[in-house]
């Protein structure tokens, strides 16, 4: 079961027409891209993805590129919006999206039930938290990464003794429990989980006649099942990628924000990046592009183009441009003299002649015209663009100047 209503408001104005999980990310995929991915890789192939906000473009592109064919009937990945099943409301919480397609997991009649949100940036190798968990004997197992007790106020906490059993939940709390004999961190729940099913269906049909309200995993339902002792910690900083060296730490980012959003995109630039897309035991899946390759073009002085450190994507024709530490998705123009360092633009943007950006996100099918310059006066733009307090510029999908 993935969690993908989200609303994004942070993400604004790239959640303006869009949910979040189907914000663009990296050039050609969308963040949903990543949550599937994994599941895909991981051998699990049985996957309902919970939608709600703004979801018809996510509709669409799981319809466009994450089809099996109907072969077999247990592999699918099926778009479930809410159905108000248990009365006249949307989904109040991500434990109330599940509790409202209960009928879903009591039909397919799994061993156990993966719920993962469809909001960060990662690789991770499910199969090895399955293992743990029947391992251990578990009811629930949730994901969790270690973080720095001062960065840990802005998650969900575990406490764990020393065998991984979760002794404590607390959310965003003010003094941290820290993990026993690692003074200073602190383990942050990712937000994904695995449950026993006969528990699961449990514990939230219990949940079934309350007032309508929010009904979350980490609020409600995780400090349910403590008592019990069944409830673990998988440490996802022990996962490894089929095809890369052990010593790689897993890469995890929390994209929830317009700076956060942009320094992964930026991650993507580095020469040896943290997050590898290039290993083919373990590719990223997305919606297939008809676009022809990427072109560069001219080869005369003054008008010879370059690009350094970045992702260029399918489609994308830069005649005489230079770009430099930057995110191109599909099917942008670069136009003579155009100059973008630090940019993530999205499918179908074009820059004019000798327009500069600097550190400016484009989304989808802005028009810059000649001569634009952005990123280089920062109160000019604030009175102009959507700007963040790190002096990131955003313009929304299709702008262009009238």
């Amino acid at each position: 079961m993935v969690i993908a209503g989200g609303e994004g408001t942070r993400l604004q104005p790239l959640t303006r027409e869009r949910a979040k999980p189907a914000v663009p990310f990296g050039g050609k995929y969308r963040l949903i891209d990543f949550v599937l991915s994994n599941f895909v890789n991981s051998d699990i192939f049985a996957i309902y993805v919970l939608v709600q906000f703004k979801s018809q473009s996510m509709i669409e592109h799981i319809a466009a590129g994450w089809q099996f064919g109907g072969v077999l009937p247990d592999h699918f990945v099926s778009p479930v919006p809410a159905q108000m099943r248990a009365g006249q409301t949307w989904y109040q919480g991500t434990a109330d999206a599940v509790l409202q397609n209960l009928n879903l997991i009591e039909n397919f009649a799994p061993d156990v039930v993966a719920v993962f949100g469809a909001d960060h940036i990662y690789r991770f190798d499910i199969r090895q938290m399955v293992d743990f968990h029947d391992e251990m004997g578990a009811q629930v197992t949730v994901a969790t990464m270690p973080v720095r007790r001062e960065d840990a106020t802005e998650f969900g906490v575990l406490a764990v003794d020393e065998e991984r059993r979760v002794t404590a939940f607390v959310e965003k709390p003010v003094e941290p429990p820290e993990i026993p004999g690692r003074p200073g961190w602190a383990l942050a729940s990712m937000g994904n989980y695995l449950f026993e099913t006969g528990y699961l269906i449990e514990v939230l049909k219990a949940f079934g006649d309350r007032p309508a309200a929010d009904l979350d995993f980490g609020h409600n339902v995780l400090p349910q099942g403590l008592d019990g002792g069944r409830t673990f910690a998988y440490d996802f900083a022990a996962n490894r990628m089929p095809g890369e060296p052990t010593t790689l730490t897993p890469y995890w980012r929390d994209v929830g924000t317009v700076d956060a959003y942009f320094a992964a995109n930026m991650d993507l630039c580095e020469g040896t990046p943290a997050l590898n897309l290039y290993n083919p035991r373990w590719p990223v899946r997305s919606v297939s592009s008809p676009a022809p390759p990427a072109k560069f073009i001219f080869d005369v002085e003054g008008r010879r183009g370059s690009a350094t450190n970045s992702l260029i994507s399918e489609g994308c024709l830069i005649e005489g441009a230079n770009v430099l530490g930057s995110v191109l998705g599909r099917n942008v123009r670069l136009e003579s003299g155009a100059e973008v360092e630090e940019c993530v633009i999205l499918d179908g943007s074009r820059i004019g002649s000798g327009a500069r950006l600097r550190r400016v996100i484009l989304d989808k099918n802005c028009v810059i015209p000649a001569g634009e310059t952005i990123g280089f006066d920062l109160a000019a733009d604030r009175a102009r663009f959507p700007t963040t307090e790190s002096g990131l510029v955003v313009l929304p999908k299709g702008w262009r100047r009238i």
